[in-house]
């Protein structure tokens, strides 16, 4: 099994450990089934994780990392968030000039 599916299998066997309340509720409402068919799990194991990457469970499983994250890891991370911050606002600020531009006709 891959650590994506362990992490599954711990997730929804221990909900209030690892998840809060709200996230368990919206994981409880996605019930997401797999069938196992001839018995062939690694099949039924490959449409879960095509599943929950759909669905959006296994971004939840990744951001409740237990692991211990460098210093430069959390500087990179930091660093590629402002960037993404600013350019976002760079965006934001173009937009509504040219906005701003065609609600006075120029």
């Amino acid at each position: 099994m891959n650590s994506v599916a362990k992490r599954a299998v711990i997730l929804l066997t221990r909900p209030s450990a690892s998840l809060g309340s709200v996230n368990w509720e919206l994981q409880q409402r996605r019930a997401i089934r797999v069938k196992v068919r001839n018995n062939n799990l690694d099949q039924a194991l490959t449409l879960l994780q095509r599943k929950m990457q759909s669905s959006g469970i296994e971004r939840l499983i990744k951001n409740e990392q237990t692991h211990h994250i460098k210093n430069s890891e959390k500087r990179v991370l930091a660093q590629k968030n402002l960037e993404r911050k600013i350019r976002g606002q760079d965006l934001a600020r173009k937009l509504k000039a040219i906005l701003v531009k065609k609600v006075r006709g120029l």
